[in-house]
């Protein structure tokens, strides 16, 4: 009777253990599969604050279809990659109907980022390749988020599902 409970007891640790690093959040580390955006505004000024949302808003609608039909970062790279001019030429005209004289510059670089968390999504401080969106002088306050995948580039009703292989077989075992 005792072995077989000490059995119990191992199985059972074993099993929780699996759980608890399945379930310990979702933790990403800096420089995987991630394609982060990072608008930035010209100054910190409240207006140009307040242009660097219009421009983020239109930014984030022209570029969602693109970030849809990607499967994966590489992919999301090349895509995003290839439409840099018409990324700038949206920001360009934002700025302009605004009554700004200063234009924009986008590129995809690899840049540091502070620990940002998206929902139950935390990606930690690190080095992730990003579209960097320069307003002007760059130097003001900036936004951020993520095009793959594609968190800041979904509909209201479409969402991100992160899923943990070794609990959908524990799962399955105890069903």
């Amino acid at each position: 009777m005792k072995k077989i409970l000490a059995g119990a007891f191992a199985v059972l640790a074993i099993v929780l253990t699996f759980i608890f690093v399945s379930n310990a959040g979702n933790t990403a580390q800096a420089g995987t599969d991630y394609l982060r955006i990072h608008v930035r505004a010209n100054s910190n000024d409240q207006i140009d604050q307040n242009v660097k949302y219009i421009v983020k808003d239109e930014v984030v609608r022209f570029i969602t279809p693109y970030a849809a039909q990607c499967t994966d970062k590489q992919k999301a790279m090349e895509v995003i990659g290839g439409i840099l001019p018409e990324i700038e030429k949206v920001c360009d005209r934002v700025l302009k109907q605004q009554g700004f004289d200063y234009t924009s510059r986008a590129s995809i670089r690899a840049e540091e980022f502070p620990t940002r968390v998206y929902g139950e999504l935390t990606l930690e401080k690190g080095i992730y390749d990003a579209l960097i969106i320069e307003l002007g002088s760059g130097k003001g306050d900036n936004w951020w988020c993520v095009v793959y995948p594609p968190l800041c580039f979904t509909s209201g009703t479409a969402s991100v599902q992160y899923r943990s292989a070794i609990l959908d077989i524990i799962n399955k075992f105890f069903k």
